[in-house]
């Protein structure tokens, strides 16, 4: 019987036996090689975050409401998972045993998908080139092309990218990609400053003990950056955005904010005061992408496109490698020692 990884209650991690339903004709199973830890969203919901306590997201008024039954536990967190097809159905066409897929569901030791034309957004086949563990930052690296994307950045703009885990570090090299002219990378953590700066990052900043958002303006001719996108989650860090950019500037939160805003962002001062454009990066849950003609699927293919080419450089985003049975303790890594962590993935 295998296996798949629940978080029972906060910061409390079990391994637990589940059943593979029986094999439809359009189906297709796969054995786990690797998944990759989400820092952001999963330790957030590891540490009893949640949006969900007590709460529902509505998709047809398209709201939180107020659910007493509601409860973010037990969950299955997970989205950048890579397996070896092992089994396909009668009317499968295209897929063999022996593929590799990458797949945006939990972490567990395999996967049975439907092979429809809905379906194609949840996984991809990923081209043998390709080493599992470099595809298991496939979806992170769609995250971040949508926030670059919603950032409309343009050739030669100035662009601050606040926090940089994976996804602040993937947005440095895409925003360089799009054309950005110039690039500030903020982050506490003096490691991921400097792989910032070896990805083309022209100023790196410490948010601690400093007015980020002070010295970049003065840094980007002392009229700030055209855009900045934040990826930390942390409210100090979306306020410290705002005041980076320029005068009708953009502002992209990327992050997964979760509790009160409190005293931290202060919507009053240079969001009002200098008409800023704060947009909102999200491609889940039905959200609909602000380009014509992109959606889920077409990022997932474009990120996978990027990284078969090798024009996305994630060698160094892997940090540490657990077997799955020692997932409790990956997490508690991410949670207490995150400056010694970018992506931590679990093997199989």
């Amino acid at each position: 019987m295998p296996n798949e990884l629940v978080i029972t209650a906060p910061r409390a991690v079990e391994i637990a036996p589940y059943d593979d339903p029986p094999l439809r004709v359009d189906h297709v199973r796969a054995d786990a090689i690797v998944s990759g830890i989400s820092h952001g969203t999963e330790i957030a919901l590891y540490r009893g975050v949640s949006p969900f306590d007590r709460k529902r997201f509505d998709l047809d008024l398209r709201l939180f409401e107020k659910d007493a039954d509601a409860a973010p536990y037990p969950m299955r967190p997970g989205y950048e998972w890579v397996g070896k097809v092992s089994a396909v159905g009668t009317a499968v066409r295209g897929i063999a045993p022996g593929d590799i897929m990458h797949a945006t569901l939990p972490h567990r030791e395999t996967q049975t998908v439907t092979i429809a034309d809905d379906s194609s957004s949840a996984w991809l086949i990923v081209p043998a080139e390709l080493e599992p563990e470099r595809a298991a930052v496939l979806h992170s690296a769609a995250i971040a092309l949508q926030a670059v994307h919603d950032a409309g950045i343009k050739p030669g703009d100035r662009v601050a990218v606040f926090g940089l885990g994976t996804l602040g570090l993937l947005a440095v090299q895409l925003a360089r990609l799009s054309g950005a002219g110039w690039i500030a990378a903020v982050d506490p953590i003096e490691t991921r400053r400097n792989q910032a700066e070896r990805f083309g990052a022209d100023r790196t900043l410490d948010t601690d003990g400093s007015d980020a958002g002070r010295d970049i303006k003065l840094a980007a001719a002392r009229e700030g950056v055209d855009v900045a996108i934040e990826f930390s989650g942390r409210y100090a860090a979306l306020h410290q955005a705002m005041r980076s950019a320029r005068l009708g500037g953009t502002v992209v939160a990327a992050g997964f904010y979760v509790g009160s805003a409190g005293s931290e962002l202060r919507l009053g001062e240079e969001f009002h005061h200098n008409r800023l454009t704060l947009a909102g990066s999200m491609s889940g849950w039905g959200a609909p992408h602000r380009a014509p003609g992109w959606n889920r699927s077409r990022l997932r293919t474009t990120a996978l496109d990027l990284l078969v080419r090798a024009r996305l450089d994630v060698d160094a985003l892997v940090t540490h490698r657990f077997p799955f049975q020692q997932a409790a303790d990956a997490y508690e890594l991410v949670d207490k020692r995150p400056d010694e962590t970018l992506r931590v993935v679990l093997t199989y």
